[in-house]
């Protein structure tokens, strides 16, 4: 388990991840950070849910900083695959009945009462706690399917956020479809690790991903900086008058602190 989050239920909680592959091993101007990569990809550790819970792809980005200022960029498709390990599954529900043993425990507690006075002295707001305890907060081996978080990540010398984002949902469908892509696997992230150049500054570039062709642009050098992220969700995030706010302050030099879960 990653972090002190026992309290929670198993499928609350979060678990410590690892990186599983990565390809190249190694490029001289931008090693690999196993570490940092390993907790960007996956900030708040390993999650598991069930087929109740809501299992959509989420893609989310990140930048590494090194001590000379050089940056490279990190694009990530967070998806849930189902869980084959029988060991892993019996463990969940270990850990279920571990859980919900103590929680029993604690509503019996304080309800002040003894175990064999329970069903009489329980009272109706505890009860149907424990119900709802027992109704939502379950995991059956015989009857639900386990899922686990997994990701595949792009690092990039430059901030193409829209296209690398096309790219690992062409991939991640390719991986998911019953029907295998025109070419394996491999052949599509050795085009666009070793086949795919940079577009030159102010001009653009057509490759192709999996199953559509994509597009990135590259400012020229008088143009304004490389800025890839919609607008639209900033507004839908932050909202107009805290958008208006911030950018007052970005334009009066004030410091920024962006606090979010």
């Amino acid at each position: 388990v990653a972090g002190e989050n026992f309290d929670q239920s198993p499928l609350r909680r979060t678990f410590k991840s690892r990186v599983l592959a990565h390809y190249p091993q190694n490029i001289e101007w931008n090693p690999f950070d196993q570490d940092a990569v390993n907790m960007l990809c996956m900030p708040k550790g390993l999650s598991f849910r069930t087929q109740a819970d809501n299992r959509d792809p989420q893609l989310h980005s990140f930048i590494i900083t090194r001590e000379d200022g050089s940056r490279t960029y990190g694009f990530v498709l967070t998806f849930y695959e189902e869980v084959t390990s029988k060991q892993i599954c019996t463990a969940m529900q270990t850990l279920y009945q571990m859980h919900n043993a103590e929680q029993y425990s604690s509503v019996c507690a304080s309800s002040s009462c003894s175990m064999d006075s329970l069903a009489s002295s329980i009272d109706e707001g505890d009860a149907t706690s424990l119900a709802k305890l027992q109704r939502y907060n379950s995991y059956d081996i015989s009857r639900d399917t386990l899922y686990v978080s997994k990701c595949i990540c792009l690092i990039t010398p430059l901030p193409f956020m829209q296209a690398c984002k096309k790219f690992l949902i062409q991939l991640y469908k390719a991986v998911t479809s019953q029907q295998p892509p025109p070419l394996p696997l491999e052949s599509y992230i050795h085009n666009i690790l070793y086949e795919v150049p940079l577009p030159p500054p102010g001009r653009s570039l057509k490759f192709y991903g999996v199953y559509e062709p994509i597009i990135c642009q590259r400012p020229g050098p008088n143009e304004l900086p490389l800025s890839d992220y919609p607008l639209r969700e900033v507004f839908e995030l932050l909202g107009l008058e805290n958008l208006v706010q911030v950018f007052t302050c970005v334009l009066l030099e004030m410091q920024i602190l962006l606090y979010s879960q």
